[in-house]
This record gives C-alpha cells, sequence and structure tokens, in this order.
C-alpha cells in the first residue's frame, strides 16, 4: 500500500470503517493520529455513537431535543468507550492476559503489545481521555443536575468493572449483562433525560433491542475465545454455560431484538416506521444459521480476523441493524411533525 494511503483523512476513516487494521511494516509506517485511532478499536465506537443517536431521536420525538446536549452526549458517550478499550487493554497486558498466543493478539491491534504504543504514551492518551470525561460529566452535572450525574457514574463504573477491576466482571459470567445495561437503558434511557432534561420509561423500554444487540457482539467474541479464556482462568459466560449453551443463548438474543422491535410498533409504543429495522433480518437470518454450527477447524481462503468467528457474524449484523433503527426512529420524528 501506498505510503500516502497509510496517513492522513482516508486512513483516519478506515479506523472506523474497517474491521481490521494494517499489520506488519505497514502498521508502523501509520501516522500518530491513525495509531491511535486503531488502538483505540475506533471501529467498534460507532455502537456508542448510534446509542447516542438513539436518544436524541427519541427526544425529538418528544419535542425535547436540545442540539447542545445532544453533542455533548456523543463526544462523552465516544469518549468513555475508547477509555474502556484502551483502558482494557493495559490492564489485560500488565496482568499477564494479553499474550502473544492470545486471540486478543491475532485479530486486532494491541496498543502495548504490538509495540503501537509505548506504555507512557498510552498512559498519557488514557489521561487525556480521562479529562474530556470528566468535563462532560461535569457538564451535565451542573446541566441536569445529581441524577445525571447518577447517570454517568453509574456508566463508567461498570466500564471500569468490565475488565479493568481486580476481579472483572466478565471473568465471573457477567460482562455480557454489564454491556447490555451500558449501551442499553444506561446509554439511551440516561442519554435521554440528559438531552431532554426530563425522565420517561420510554426510553429505557425502547433501549432493549439495541442493548441486546450489543450483548450479542461480546457473545460472539466471547464464544469465538472461549479455550484461551478457560484455560486463563477467565470465566466468560460463554465458558460458563459451555459453547453449544452460549451459542443457543445468543441466538435467542438476536431473536428477542426483533420481537421487541414488532411489540413496539404493535403496541404504539413507537411509529410504525420502526418496522425499517427489518431490513437487518436477512443478516440475523444468516448471524443465526452461522450461530447453528460449530465454527470450521480453520478459516476460508481470504478470511480476515480469524479466530473470531461468531464475533464478526453478530458484529456485522449489528452495525446495519443500529442504523436500520435508527432510520425507523427518524421516519417516527419526521412523521410527529407532519401530523401523521
Amino acid at each position: 500500500m501506498d505510503g500516502d494511503v497509510m496517513r492522513g483523512p482516508r486512513m483516519w476513516l478506515r479506523a472506523f470503517v474497517g474491521f481490521y487494521p494494517p499489520q506488519g511494516e505497514a502498521l508502523r509506517s501509520l501516522d500518530p493520529v491513525a495509531k491511535f485511532l486503531f488502538a483505540a478499536r475506533s471501529v467498534i465506537l460507532v455502537i456508542s455513537a448510534q446509542a447516542a443517536v438513539i436518544a436524541g431521536l427519541l427526544a425529538a420525538a418528544d419535542r425535547r431535543f436540545h442540539l447542545g446536549p445532544f453533542l455533548l452526549l456523543l463526544l462523552g458517550l465516544v469518549t468513555a468507550h475508547a477509555l474502556s478499550n484502551l483502558s482494557n487493554d493495559y490492564f489485560g497486558y500488565v496482568r499477564g492476559h494479553d499474550t502473544q498466543d492470545s486471540p486478543r493478539m491475532r485479530y486486532t491491534i494491541h496498543p502495548v503489545a504490538s509495540g503501537l504504543l509505548d506504555t507512557r504514551t498510552l498512559l498519557v492518551g488514557l489521561g487525556v481521555l480521562c479529562a474530556i470525561g470528566a468535563a462532560v460529566v461535569v457538564s451535565f452535572w451542573v446541566l441536569r443536575g445529581p441524577l445525571a450525574l447518577a447517570f454517568a457514574l453509574a456508566g463508567l463504573v461498570l466500564l471500569y468493572l468490565y475488565d479493568a477491576a481486580p476481579t472483572p466482571l466478565k471473568s465471573i459470567g457477567l460482562g455480557e449483562a454489564a454491556a447490555f445495561l451500558v449501551w442499553g437503558p444506561l446509554m439511551v434511557g440516561g442519554g435521554y433525560f440528559a438531552i431532554a432534561g426530563h425522565l420517561s420509561a420510554i426510553p429505557f423500554v425502547v433501549s432493549i433491542p439495541y442493548g441486546l444487540g450489543v450483548a450479542s457482539i461480546l457473545l460472539g467474541k466471547h464464544i469465538d475465545q472461549a479455550d484461551f479464556d478457560r484455560s486463563h482462568g477467565q470465566r466468560t459466560l460463554p465458558v460458563v454455560l459451555g459453547e453449544a449453551g452460549a451459542r443457543r443463548l445468543t441466538q435467542a438474543v438476536l431473536v428477542l431484538m426483533y420481537v421487541g422491535v414488532a411489540l413496539f410498533a404493535v403496541g404504539g409504543w413507537l411509529h410504525p416506521g420502526i418496522a425499517l429495522a427489518g431490513v437487518a433480518l436477512p443478516r440475523a437470518w444468516r448471524a443465526v444459521g452461522v450461530l447453528a454450527r460449530p465454527r470450521p477447524e480453520t478459516p476460508p481462503p481470504g478470511y480476515v480476523g480469524w479466530p473470531l468467528w461468531y464475533h464478526r457474524a453478530c458484529l456485522v449484523h449489528n452495525r446495519l441493524f443500529g442504523w436500520v433503527y435508527i432510520a425507523g426512529l427518524a421516519v417516527g420524528v419526521v412523521a410527529s411533525r407532519i401530523g401523521t
């Protein structure tokens, strides 16, 4: 790949839309911004941006949307997610979990173990993200009061407990539930309150399909690396349930996402335009089919990202689901404006 392609905005965009980063010499030729974006696993940060947009659309549907708080929420959620990704990698490295034979080292860049960033640079970056996050939290505390602070702290505590705490939630089978709570009720329901300045039960309920989708991504990943986790004392939910049980659970989670969407449309919780989420059904069906079968012993020709298999199917599905869920909510907002 040409050097000019490895640097600048084109490569920064690739960090957000491509599943896997350059490797080898190409990796070392990245500019500093691209290195940081790949190290923070920016490709997955889209799920936090989607959560903020869902919260904003729910506020707009209620005619309680405020642009300033929405932009602040978007910045805060994406910053918190990047901070979580980098801190998880840091603690995984210093505790000896992210070793050269670990799945984590094989499918994407590890910011420290790969040599992309030294420990000092990583800690400086974490400090900058912490400062941005703290400024956002204080701003909402001043703007919306102690309840906004409580939502923010609850989310940050769960992100810390997930992988950075001395006994991480993911090591005792609770990481997947934590992901559901953070990207569902806390980001969407709490985000609605941060934007609207009003507490409502509907955003918390409407957040459930999206939160389940994020949990499915994590379930897929933990199924893929269950053998490694088991041998290193990491009792993720798939390790606790066994592979067959975890695959069935993930299939059920995918089905429940669409059951929720159907109930919202039929029950009048949301405008019927939410049925647009059904556009993602073929990808959901494909993911269910992938989960129905054991993972192949070796990757298909040209497959990128091995040993992730179930994770990839769930991630591809959820990225589309998030956007069409957003599109369905947007239809409801437009319809409310024209009186239909």
